[in-house]
């Protein structure tokens, strides 16, 4: 694969799980001084690899579900997304080894999948 292959990038976590429970359980000047220090790990991350970062992305909020019966609000654990190039999504996957949204922030994984070409008619 050349550097030029994407892979999108997907925070997950949960509003119902331990990891926030235990966030939302911080007295709130510790939680704010973890904030203030995941971002500015976050933003060591985006400097680290910003030469392979091709869409920062960022938050993602409510979802709304959309099929042949019409459009409900739904949950599901997808909490951000970014998109980065890399030769391999092996490759990909390591740039988001120890990254503060769980090593930081209550986030519980990040999942790396290849974005692939349309295919042509």
């Amino acid at each position: 694969m050349s550097t030029e292959h994407k892979f999108l990038a997907i925070y997950l976590g949960s509003t119902t799980g331990s990891k926030m429970a235990a966030w939302r359980a911080l007295p709130e000047a510790e939680r704010k001084a973890k904030e203030q220090e995941g971002m500015a790990a976050w933003q060591g991350w985006v400097e680290k690899h910003k030469a392979v970062i091709v869409e920062m992305g960022g938050p993602l909020g409510k979802t709304r579900r959309i099929d042949a019966n019409g459009i409900t609000e739904i949950s599901n654990a997808l909490t951000g997304f970014t998109v980065v190039r890399a030769a391999s999504q092996e490759d990909a996957a390591k740039l988001f080894e120890n990254h503060p949204h769980f090593a930081i922030f209550p986030g519980e994984a990040i999942e790396v999948m290849p974005v692939l070409p349309i295919p042509q008619m």
